[in-house]
């Protein structure tokens, strides 16, 4: 391993050591008990979601308890817009255009940040006198601030990790949110097995699971359709010393993890809604939809099927592949450049995402069900396992580019 590989290991570790030493820095003026009761008692709906997304911040009401969330909200939101007017695509494509963009999400994130913040600590009052022990608008000062600065300071270690670690910088976070978890979900296991409450077959059967669920979101991830292209005989011999590529590489997964997500948020939090109300018929519709229920499952499969398809047709731009293949001089085998091509590369897009959409479906629910199957008193999502996958699947490529990289850096420094 080379020496500025390893520096970029080290600091993205040292990034993440910060992070998760953030999480334990609580919002000045909250009764910790309080608050950690709450979120034991609302583990199975958005307050549980929302608790695990942000590493466990949330039930100690950390600086950091709004996570990294605020600025992925405000980049979806901007990848709509992008998508939606043309300007403000166009921008994303310039060079300086792309530092407004990306100056507009950082506005957005404090503005989504303020806007939550405020509505914690507003929702802090219904827990209760003992939750708050200072002054309510003192308090909601206070907090407003503390979590301005806790998800400013995310953002900016993302940035850091991005620019000078290994691995995309937001999705690493929400990695070590969710693997922070882990030690203590096997502690429970292990406990739960010594005080005879859950059998060691049981237990052995949930790992196999685990494991094939892993392995099954690995195969997916990697796979890819490569559309051949071929090129006119100048451009070969303009770039004969540049590798060209001859495919169009098209993935299966178009969306990402991007679905699940939407799909988990849109569906908990009006369910957590219900919950807060008093009203019997809002009660009897809150234990219908409960995310223990086969009713949620089924709702869950086809929101995460709708939202992928969506978001494919937003990651996916035929139109544009087609016109840069043009520029450059190569086209499709049997199929005219321009118009044609985007036709054709809209139709392989949409037969991949009807596949890649079923199995965003089933790694959302096909997990729970299992388990519950089994009488296990805890859950084992398939959306956090699909998060950690790729994550640690996209870092590992970057970490293998970048030794590839520093390969061909001393070969040309020795004249091979």
């Amino acid at each position: 391993m080379s020496k500025s590989l390893r520096n970029k290991i080290l600091i993205t570790f040292g990034f993440l050591f910060v992070y998760r030493i953030l999480a334990y820095v609580p919002v000045p003026g909250v009764n910790a008990d309080v608050i950690r009761d709450f979120f034991t008692t609302n583990s199975d709906n958005a307050f549980g979601m929302f608790n695990m997304f942000s590493g466990k911040a949330a039930e100690r009401l950390s600086i950091i308890s709004l996570g990294i969330m605020p600025y992925i909200t405000a980049s979806i939101i901007m990848e709509l817009l992008a998508a939606t007017f043309p300007k403000l695509g166009q921008l994303k494509k310039e060079r300086d255009g792309m530092q407004k963009y990306m100056q507009i999400i950082r506005y957005a994130t404090v503005l989504i940040t303020v806007v939550q913040a405020i509505g914690v600590s507003i929702g802090l009052k219904h827990m209760g006198s003992e939750a708050v022990l200072i002054d309510q608008n003192l308090f909601i000062a206070i907090s407003c601030v503390s979590m301005l600065t806790g998800t400013m300071l995310l953002m900016w270690i993302g940035e850091q990790i991005t620019q000078k670690g290994i691995g995309n910088g937001i999705s690493l976070i929400i990695f070590a949110g969710i693997v922070s978890g882990l030690p203590s979900a096997i502690v429970g296991a292990v406990n739960l097995v010594n005080t005879g409450e859950m059998n060691f077959l049981v237990l052995i059967l949930i790992v196999l699971i685990v494991l094939l669920t892993i392995g099954f979101v690995i195969f997916v991830e990697l796979g890819e359709r490569r559309i051949p292209i071929s090129y006119s005989r100048k451009v070969m011999m303009q770039n004969q010393h540049k590798r060209i590529m001859n495919y169009i590489p098209v993935k299966v997964n178009l969306s990402g993890v991007i679905p699940a997500i939407f799909a988990s948020a849109i569906l908990m939090f009006p369910l957590t809604m219900f919950q807060a109300s008093s009203n019997p018929i809002m009660l009897k519709i809150n234990d219908f939809f409960s995310p223990n229920g086969y009713m949620f499952q089924i709702l869950m499969f086809l929101c995460v099927v709708f939202f992928a398809y969506f978001y494919a047709t937003i990651a996916f731009n035929s139109k544009d592949i087609s016109e840069n293949l043009k520029k450059q001089g190569g086209f499709i085998p049997g199929v005219r450049p321009g118009e044609n091509t985007a036709t054709f590369l809209n139709d392989v897009a949409g037969r991949l995402t009807f596949w890649g959409a079923i199995y965003l479906g089933l790694i959302s629910t096909l997990p729970w069900l299992l388990v519950k199957f089994l009488g296990v008193p805890f859950a084992f999502g398939g959306t956090s396992v699909l998060i950690v996958v790729s994550v640690a699947l996209d870092t590992m490529r970057k970490i293998e580019a970048q030794i590839y990289m520093n390969k061909f850096q001393t070969l040309s420094a020795v004249g091979l």
